[in-house]
């Protein structure tokens, strides 16, 4: 069983949540937000992998000139308004 102290504000905050309906309980409201800590981690995780990928394309090589990119996303939109 984990004890915590949320600090006032923090506290009435999950009262009101309690109390309006959302969760039925405070232990709810807590296994909701360490649920969305633990999602956030797992998106950021993703995110430092893509970042490394990209970074070691770079390095490598493995890249498209921004002018050749802006050119065909230009040609895509423009063909699209047409």
């Amino acid at each position: 069983m984990i004890s915590a102290d949320l600090g006032k504000n923090l506290e009435g905050y999950v009262q009101e949540l309690v109390e309006g309906g959302r969760y039925g309980s405070k232990s709810e409201v807590l296994r909701e937000g360490v649920r969305l800590i633990q999602e956030r981690e797992t998106q950021q995780e993703a995110l430092k992998a893509l970042i490394a990928k990209g970074m070691t394309d770079i390095e490598e090589g493995r890249t498209v000139p921004a002018e050749d990119v802006f050119s065909r996303l230009k040609a895509k939109y423009q063909a699209m308004a047409d």
